[in-house]
């Protein structure tokens, strides 16, 4: 009985630990982003340091009026930070977005890093040409997002959508291309793009939709894409091959 405190001590001081390093991880990858996107971006520390110094100057001015320096200075310096930060987020999504756009598993890769309550599964079918569908279950019901050649994509949708009507009723289906061409999404704005469609179901219904959805399984090639953006340089001939033999 009394070795049950000291498990809760250790226990405590494992996840304390785990806690600190998964923190000191996060430091470290921001600060490796930090120094790539500043070597490939030349305007991200003029417009993060110009940002910060313009905020801070507008507080320090307003505190200096109103004889509010002691509570506006800080607080200028954190919105400042902030500011920075942000720039420096977006600049960084724009980057990978532009590095990944138009290649084979890009789409899969933007839908597997959305934020909030999405279901995804890559690949549900494909071909040995690396053209793929991805379904997406979430509030707005199936949404199916096909990226490769259009006219291989639109009739992978098709069949897709064909299997999941057999099993999801009356939920409504959605389908995207990704692409830049008209009446395509492209790939920085899907994300933007499904997460504003209608809500339709709860969260229940989600749940059943993704069980019976994930017993359909796979078809085609799909199983030999890559799990997100082709690396430059990767031998296309290579991956179709694999993709095949799948």
């Amino acid at each position: 009985m009394a070795k049950a405190p000291n498990a809760s001590k250790e226990a405590k001081k494992a996840a304390k630990a785990a806690r600190k390093q998964a923190s000191r991880d996060q430091r470290k990858q921001l600060w490796q982003a930090f120094q790539m996107q500043r070597k490939e971006d030349k305007l991200l520390l003029p417009l993060m340091i110009g940002t910060f110094v313009v905020i801070v100057a507008i507080f320090v001015l307003i505190g200096v009026l109103a004889g509010l320096m002691v509570f506006l200075i800080p607080l200028g310096i954190i919105l400042g930070g902030l500011a920075a930060f942000v720039i420096f987020g977006r600049r960084v999504q724009k980057t990978v977005f532009t590095k990944a756009e138009g290649q084979a598993g890009a789409a899969g890769w933007a839908l597997d890093n959305m934020r909030g309550q999405w279901r995804v599964k890559q690949g549900v079918s494909g071909t040995a040409q690396l053209d793929v569908v991805h379904r997406v279950i979430g509030k707005p019901g199936v949404v199916l997002v096909g990226e490769g050649s259009p006219a291989r994509v639109k009739s992978l949708l098709a069949q897709e959508k064909k299997r999941v009507a057999r099993v999801v009723g009356t939920t409504p289906i959605y389908e995207v291309v990704v692409g830049n061409d008209e009446g395509q999404v492209p790939l920085k704005k899907l994300e933007r793009h499904v997460t504003k469609l209608p809500g339709n179901i709860n969260r229940d219904r989600i749940d059943q939709l993704e069980g019976r959805l994930d017993a359909l399984g796979g078809r085609g090639a799909a199983a030999g894409m890559p799990k997100g953006p082709m690396p430059q340089g990767a031998k296309m001939r290579n991956i179709q091959r694999a993709a095949k033999r799948r």
